[in-house]
């Protein structure tokens, strides 16, 4: 049996593949790869070296993330394609940050 969320990747990952890498394609992999509730506590960038940069709301989540780099290129990789993403740099917002962006009004 074949769990869900491989079928999904696959599935995306042959609709996407060829198509040219967008911030869209690489902020619907990251969805894809980490779920909804790590989405919602996220943010991400890939650069042209392959580097994918993800800020978290939380050192707490910046560990989580840390710990699952491995598992998480290779769900981005079936998505964008073989060797889109070459590593993940993982950091996370300050409190001061945090409250700077409440204020502005973003989540």
């Amino acid at each position: 049996m074949t769990a869900a969320r491989q079928c999904t990747a696959s599935a995306l990952g042959a609709l996407l593949r060829d198509q040219p890498l967008s911030r869209g394609k690489v902020a619907l992999a990251w969805s894809v790869a980490v779920g909804r509730t790590v989405e919602r506590v996220t943010s991400v960038e890939l650069d042209g070296d392959g580097a994918l940069t993800v800020t978290a709301a939380d050192r707490h989540w910046a560990r989580e993330l840390h710990r699952s780099r491995p598992l998480l290129t290779t769900r981005l990789n079936q998505v964008l394609g073989h060797g889109a993403v070459t590593r993940i740099e993982i950091s996370s917002r300050t409190a001061q940050e945090r409250q700077s962006h409440a204020r502005v009004g973003h989540r």
